[in-house]
């Protein structure tokens, strides 16, 4: 049996009503091209949620472990997927950057907490 990680993520998005319209617009289902929905899935991804309050979007990602261990095989095939690129692209002039965090979309969050850890 694969081992499943989930993995979450953090980003903004610009904080204009009509820009957060569209960007759930463009998450609707079939909204993202076939080729990204496809990319995601060759990577392993079992299950891919994005979350939204307010301007702050949460994505929770479960993912076979050994795809997730391997970041710089993912850039390297997103990378040499033009609709991929395109994709990141657009949806780049949506987000914004956690204050933390300037250069970087989606921040990966770590899990301090867990409840079946719990007694």
């Amino acid at each position: 049996m694969t081992e499943i990680v989930r993995r979450c993520f953090a980003v903004d998005l610009v904080d204009e009503p009509e820009m957060i319209a569209r960007y759930r617009e463009w998450h609707a289902p079939g909204g993202p091209p076939a080729a990204v929905t496809e990319a995601i899935r060759a990577d392993g991804v079992r299950d891919l949620q994005i979350w939204l309050v307010g301007d702050r979007l949460f994505m929770m990602m479960e993912q076979d472990a050994g795809l997730a261990a391997d970041p710089q095989g993912k850039a390297a095939r997103d990378a040499a997927n033009p609709e991929v690129q395109a994709w990141d692209a657009l949806m780049r002039t949506f987000q914004r950057p956690l204050p933390f965090a300037p250069d970087t979309t989606w921040v990966e969050m770590e899990r301090i907490y867990a409840l079946s850890e719990q007694d």
